[in-house]
């Protein structure tokens, strides 16, 4: 397993190329991206399935609603674009990725059923950027001081959301649950292999 992001030095396509696909469980190798846009993945990446899960679990209505991500990176924003825009469970909503170049975010994010913040910036998306009743999903993790913090100013935006996720303990332990589903999952592929 190939914990991304990299260190600088490091290659990331060049090592997640020599990943064999069908021990991806993280979801990231460009096969199984490849899979997840035509709608058959292999291994769906874990974070933006926590993502989808939660709102599964949570009973909240994906399909039909706007649902605005911040965030455009491989890990998180493009493929979890991919899973909510399948006709799936869980999915079927019309997504609009944003980023921290974005002119006039707040346009975009105002226009949100589920704002889903992924930017890897602190505290970037602030109660003035939503409107009453949307569904927060705060996936980044960032040190300020000596505490961690989302990409979602808590305090501003809880007033004005009927969900929201805390940093820490809101999507990352849904990352580790579905990684351990996707380990379970490759190695029973691998005896009924055998």
């Amino acid at each position: 397993m190939v914990q991304l992001p990299l260190p600088k030095h490091i290659d990331e396509r060049e090592l997640l190329y020599r990943i064999n696909p069908e021990k991806d469980v993280d979801g990231f190798h460009p096969y199984n991206l490849g899979r997840l846009m035509i709608g058959d993945p292999v291994f769906l990446p874990c974070t933006p399935w926590g993502v989808q899960e939660l709102l599964v679990r949570y009973q909240i209505e994906v399909s039909r609603k706007n649902v605005v991500i911040v965030g455009r990176s491989n890990i998180v924003g493009k493929p979890l674009a991919m899973m909510l825009v399948q006709k799936a469970k869980g999915a079927n909503a019309t997504v609009t990725i944003c980023h921290t170049a974005t002119p006039n975010l707040s346009q975009y994010t105002r226009m949100a059923d589920i704002l889903i913040a992924a930017a890897g910036s602190p505290r970037m998306i602030t109660g003035d950027m939503v409107h009453d009743g949307v569904v927060v999903i705060d996936v980044g993790i960032n040190k300020v001081d000596d505490h961690l913090v989302g990409d979602v100013d808590f305090e501003s935006v809880v007033p004005h959301a009927s969900y929201i996720t805390p940093v820490p303990g809101g999507v990352g332990p849904m990352t580790i649950a579905m990684l351990m589903v996707n380990t379970v999952k490759s190695a029973e592929r691998f005896v009924s292999s055998q």
